[in-house]
């Protein structure tokens, strides 16, 4: 019932100002708020809370934007957060919210004429706790533009990252004193893009795995730069892994379980390109996590 007050109230004003015509671009998907995820979802996707364009901050303001903050988000004077999108329009820096308008010539003369200099006619909506109320406003400056970064945010929220598959090798149970090769399957490790568009803008945001930093459960922590090598067989079992690998020194059996809990953290670089510009957005991370057991080993000859 409130959803349709609106609408007719809205409908309302834009028959007294003699036809408005609304023109407002929208967000690939029509996302324009966070990812709703549990709590434990490891997937990456769930860190983000991705905003919207802002608009005119009202009447008298340019158009360079409604108060987003860092983040992308939208809020209100008083800083209480509010959805960057509503109804077709977006919200600005009063915490209205404005959409393209094309007034008829009549509404034009009825609201004092057509103003000099740059800007742009809107339908201003301001909502109340069950009302809404709305009219047609001119806003000096230039015409307001979706934000590339903000684009870029929307893109990193659309990165759909692989698992983490951990090759924990040589197969089977680890020895003291003898190297474990740390591995991840190929596809664990692999770029992934995601774009995010209007109407003429397009961004499109990468993300790069650069780091794997694994906690082998004994207390230490192992960083690679890359995937690892996979041990194959026949291989010397003496031999260490030539980019990524560790040497437990005590056996798992005094663990819980009688075994080591081994957790790989993926660390992402996120970068995006798009309307004429380039950069980077926070970075992304994902996980994954195996037991092994660690034995005594026996006494290695040649």
């Amino acid at each position: 019932m409130l959803g349709r007050r609106r609408c007719l109230i809205i409908a309302a004003v834009a028959g007294l100002v003699g036809g408005v015509f609304l023109t407002v671009p929208a967000l690939a998907g029509g996302a324009t708020g966070g990812v709703q995820c549990s709590r434990d979802d490891p997937r990456p996707v769930c860190d983000v809370e991705a905003g919207a364009p802002g608009v005119p901050g009202g009447p008298s303001g340019g158009g360079n934007g409604g108060d987003r903050g860092g983040d992308g988000t939208c809020r209100k004077p008083s800083g209480e957060e509010i959805p960057c999108e509503r109804e077709g329009a977006w919200a600005g820096a009063d915490g209205c919210y404005y959409a393209p308008a094309d007034p008829s010539p009549s509404t034009v003369a009825a609201l004092g004429g057509q103003p000099a200099g740059k800007g742009g006619w809107y339908m201003r909506v301001c909502y109340g706790d069950d009302r809404a109320f709305g009219s047609v406003v001119w806003v000096a400056g230039e015409a307001p533009v979706v934000s590339a970064q903000v684009l870029a945010r929307q893109a990193r929220a659309r990165l759909d990252l692989p698992s983490v598959v951990i090759r924990l090798n040589p197969p089977g149970d680890q020895l003291v004193h003898l190297p474990a090769w740390l591995a991840l399957d190929r596809g664990s490790w692999q770029p992934r893009s995601a774009t995010a568009s209007v109407p003429g803008v397009s961004v499109t945001a990468t993300a790069r795995p650069v780091k794997a930093s694994w906690s082998m459960g004994d207390g230490v922590t192992v960083t690679c730069t890359g995937p690892g090598t996979p041990w194959t067989s026949g291989t010397d079992p003496a031999n260490a892994s030539p980019d990524c690998g560790h040497v437990y020194r005590r056996s798992s059996a005094a663990t819980p379980g009688g075994r080591y809990v081994v957790t790989v953290t993926v660390t992402w670089e996120v970068t995006w390109a798009g309307a004429g510009q380039s950069g980077t957005v926070p970075g992304l991370t994902t996980t994954g996590q195996v037991q092994a057991r660690v034995q005594e080993s026996q006494t290695v000859t040649s």
